[in-house]
């Protein structure tokens, strides 16, 4: 595998942005609002993800599967703990009041980020899978892996950028 050293450095990039978010959600101090738990989770189970998504091709190439196969079975379970993910992330408790106070521009804006990724993450695997764009296979897992580790991004900046909101209780 030719780029496994440029997966070995975003998998340590992903791993970056676990590790500040599992800092911040256990030095934070005091009760945290729905908010904060909510994109806290984001931060720490899409980083995890992207981390996962960025070490299992180096890792199944060491079986001496053909390139396909490496691409497809990394994309399978790229598929697999992105929907895991997704699916408790957004259907928690947390995550259906997260939203309440923010300004509508921010959630527009987020929203017009949101959809295309999650659509190119949902696609691009499929299509790996089902050999779509056999020459390509390589450039579409690797902006999963980007794409991955830019949503964790972006849910530490919601969280740094929003702050501690007063809790209600």
């Amino acid at each position: 595998m030719q780029d496994a050293d440029l997966f070995m450095e975003l998998a340590g990039i992903a791993g970056v942005f676990v590790g500040f978010g599992a800092l911040i959600a256990v030095r934070g101090g005091g009760v945290s609002d729905a908010f904060e738990v909510a994109w806290m989770r984001g931060v720490v189970s899409v980083g995890l993800v992207a981390v996962l998504a960025a070490l299992a091709p180096v890792v199944i190439s060491r079986y001496g599967l053909t390139a396909h196969d490496v691409w497809a079975l990394s994309s399978s379970l790229f598929l697999v703990g992105f929907i895991g993910i997704f699916a408790v992330n957004n259907l928690s408790t947390e995550a259906r009041v997260a939203d309440q106070g923010i300004p509508r521009r921010v959630l527009i804006l987020r929203f017009a980020i949101w959809v295309p990724a999650v659509i190119v993450l949902f696609l691009s695997p499929i299509a790996i899978v089902l050999g779509v764009a056999p020459v390509r296979e390589e450039a579409l897992y690797f902006t999963l892996v980007a794409l991955a580790l830019l949503g964790s991004a972006l849910a530490l900046l919601m969280l740094v950028f929003t702050g501690r909101r007063p809790t209600t209780g």
